[in-house]
C-alpha cells in the first residue's frame, strides 16, 4: 500500500514539473526544438515505454488474505514456469529429452523455467529505481556543496574542493565495490553508494556557475540591497543553475543504470531475488560456454539495457542543445 502510494506521489510530481516546465519560455522553446528531431521523437517513445513498464510493476496488490502481493507487470506478463531452458519462439525444451512448453515465450526461457521477456521486463523498474533514488540523493549534496563553494570562495571553497578532489582520486569502481561491502547488497545500500561516489562531476559544474553568476548585476543589486547569502543563493542563484543541473541529471542517469548493471555483473549489487539486468548478465555468463550456446538471456538483458541508456542520452543531448542560448539563437 505504501510503495502504491509512493508512486502515485511520484507521478503527480512529475506531471506538475513537466507542465510548469511547458509553461516556462525557456523549456517550452527546447521541447519544440526537440519535436523537429525524428531521432529525438523516437528516443521519447522509447523512454515512455520504459517508464510504463516501470510505473506496472510499482502498482502491487494481493487477492486474498494469504495470498503473494503481485504487480500489474505481473500478472499481465508473468508466464508458466519450464523445466529448463527453451530457445525463443520454441516449442520444446533443450533437453537430451525435449518437452512440450507449457506456453508460448517470446524470448525463450533460463535455466529454472522461467520466461526471458519477463525477467527482462522485471529489470526495467530496477534501473529506474537505482537511477531516480541516486539523483535525489546526488542533486541536494552537488548543489549545496557546489553552490558554497562558488560563492563565499576561500576557506570554504578550498576545503570542498580538496574534499571531492580526494574522492574523485580513488578509482570510481573500487570505491563502489568497497562500500558495497561494507554497506551490504540491497537497492537503499546501492543506491547510497552510487550516490556518495557520483556527486563529484555535478558539484564541480555547479561551482563553476556559482562563480560565474555571483558576479552578475543581478546578484551584486541583491547584496546592496542587504540580501543575506542564503536568500541570494535560495531566490536568485539556484533558478539560474536549475536548466544546466536538469541535463546534468538526465545525462547522469544513464550512467547509473549502466553502475547498477555493472555492479550487480560483479556479485556486488542488488540481491539475486530483484529483477536487474545486471544479474540477468552475470547469470548468462557461463550459459555461453554451454552446448548449444545458451544466448537469448544476455542478448536480452543487453538490448534492454543499450536502448535505455541510448534513449536516454538522445535526449539529454537534445534538451542541452535545446536551452543552449547559442544554438537558440542561431
Amino acid at each position: 500500500m505504501i510503495g502504491n502510494l509512493v508512486a502515485t506521489l511520484l507521478l503527480v510530481a512529475l506531471g506538475f514539473a513537466v507542465r510548469n516546465a511547458l509553461r516556462t519560455p525557456l523549456w517550452a522553446e527546447a521541447f519544440r526544438r526537440m519535436r523537429r528531431r525524428p531521432l529525438v521523437i523516437g528516443a521519447g517513445v522509447i523512454l515512455a515505454l520504459f517508464t510504463t513498464i516501470a510505473i506496472a510493476d510499482s502498482y502491487s496488490w494481493a487477492d486474498g488474505k494469504n495470498q503473494p502481493t503481485k504487480t500489474v507487470l505481473d500478472r499481465v506478463f508473468e508466464r508458466p514456469q519450464e523445466r529448463t531452458y527453451s530457445p525463443p519462439m520454441a516449442k520444446l525444451t533443450t533437453e537430451a529429452s525435449p518437452k512440450p512448453l507449457l506456453a508460448t515465450h517470446i524470448l525463450g526461457t533460463d535455466g529454472v523455467g522461467n520466461d526471458v521477456f519477463y525477467r527482462t521486463l522485471k529489470g526495467v523498474r530496477t534501473a529506474f529505481l537505482i537511477g531516480g533514488l541516486t539523483t535525489l540523493t546526488v542533486l541536494p549534496i552537488a548543489l549545496l556543496l557546489g553552490m558554497l563553494a562558488g560563492y563565499l570562495g576561500r576557506g570554504v571553497d578550498d576545503l570542498i574542493q580538496y574534499v571531492y578532489t580526494v574522492l574523485d582520486s580513488i578509482p570510481g569502481i573500487l570505491l563502489l565495490i568497497a562500500m558495497m561491502m561494507i554497506l551490504g547488497q540491497g537497492v537503499p545500500q546501492l543506491c547510497i553508494a552510487l550516490g556518495v561516489t557520483s556527486w563529484v562531476g555535478l558539484c564541480r559544474l555547479v561551482r563553476g556557475e556559482t562563480l560565474k553568476q555571483r558576479d552578475r548585476e543581478y546578484v551584486l543589486a541583491a547584496r546592496a540591497l542587504g540580501l543575506g547569502a542564503p536568500r541570494i543563493l535560495m531566490r536568485h542563484i539556484l533558478p539560474n543553475l536549475m536548466p544546466i543541473v536538469i541535463i546534468s541529471a538526465t545525462l547522469g542517469f544513464s550512467r547509473l543504470v549502466l553502475a547498477e548493471a555493472i555492479l550487480s555483473y560483479l556479485g556486488v549489487g542488488v540481491p539475486e531475488d530483484v529483477g536487474s539486468w545486471g544479474n540477468m548478465i552475470e547469470a548468462a555468463r557461463l550459459e555461453l560456454a554451454r552446448e548449444p550456446v545458451i544466448w537469448w538471456n544476455l542478448v536480452s538483458a543487453s538490448t534492454a539495457l543499450f536502448l535505455l541508456v541510448l534513449a536516454l542520452n538522445i535526449v539529454g543531448d537534445a534538451l542541452r542543445d535545446g536551452i543552449d542560448p547559442r544554438l537558440r539563437s542561431a
